[in-house]
């Protein structure tokens, strides 16, 4: 089946290019939307990509307009790739209907309960479709990392820890960490997935360091002022698991910051030069 992508702007941005695209995406079965940027470094050959899970509402637009990593990235030479949220069919029953379900909250996840199976396979859609078309039409290399925010930080330590041989590094702002202890998890995991808990535990960070153990370090930030900080974010229960499993972590409590994109800006140049020495040494 032939693949091919439709590009709705382009302009330059720190000597590379800003772009933001369109395909018919066959995993989600429905047009889904993806921005890239390509460093100047991309003119001359291949570069590694970071690959950015934005968080609930989001689209694929808010991490490249409002974090400022373009400026990080031409200075290492990465290509940055944010796709959108979640699959906006228009005809799932009950996707607009919460804020924090459905449209603009996919969670990352292959969903198996209706109505959300046909649509909603967010991981699948991450970690093998979209990275399949950013290798066959944009000047990437092997080379991959994932970042993500809240229920992006969420996907980003998913993807990342199922995938040891995808992802180079992995580094998360305010995730969600582990979903089946939060009421979140609860809300998305028992529509997307059902009532069956163990199925759950593949898409809960916490329960995943035990299972796919390596060295790889993971960084996390997280702003000690996040109003979802002690309900649904819960940090301190990755900190144990890493503990536990004896796994890298650096865990960063950010005082005074909150859940928002000026959180993201003022740190993401420290992420994207972690993800550098990952992917560019």
């Amino acid at each position: 089946m032939s693949v091919s992508f439709t590009c709705r702007q382009e302009t330059v941005c720190f000597g590379g290019t800003m772009g933001f695209y369109s395909h018919d995406s066959q995993t989600c079965q429905t047009p889904m939307n993806f921005a890239v940027y390509q460093p100047p470094q991309a003119k001359t050959g291949p570069v590694p990509v970071l690959y950015f899970l934005s968080g609930l509402t989001c689209t694929e637009e808010n991490f490249v307009t409002k974090a400022g990593a373009q400026r990080y990235a031409a200075e290492y030479g990465v290509m940055l790739v944010a796709p959108d949220t979640s699959p906006r069919d228009g005809e799932t029953p009950g996707a607009e209907e919460d804020w924090d379900i459905g449209t603009g909250a996919g969670f990352y996840v292959n969903a198996t309960a209706e109505p959300w199976a046909k649509h909603y396979h967010m991981y699948d859609y991450v970690v093998e479709e979209l990275p399949a078309l950013i290798a066959q039409f944009f000047p990437a290399n092997e080379r991959q990392s994932v970042c993500g925010h809240s229920m992006g930080g969420h996907g980003a330590l998913v993807c990342g820890l199922r995938n040891r041989d995808r992802y180079r590094s992995i580094s998360a702002f305010a995730p969600i960490v582990a979903p089946t202890r939060c009421p979140w998890g609860h809300k998305i995991f028992s529509n997307y997935l059902g009532v069956d808990m163990e199925t759950w535990k593949q898409y809960d960070a916490c329960e995943l360091v035990h299972h796919y153990q390596d060295d790889r370090p993971l960084l996390v930030d997280q702003g000690s002022a996040d109003s979802f900080l002690e309900e649904q974010l819960r940090p301190h229960l990755l900190q144990e698991a890493c503990e536990q499993a004896q796994r890298p972590l650096t865990l960063r409590m950010q005082p005074g910051y909150d859940h928002s994109y000026y959180f993201i800006a003022s740190f993401i140049g420290d992420h994207i030069k972690f993800h550098a020495e990952y992917l560019c040494s």
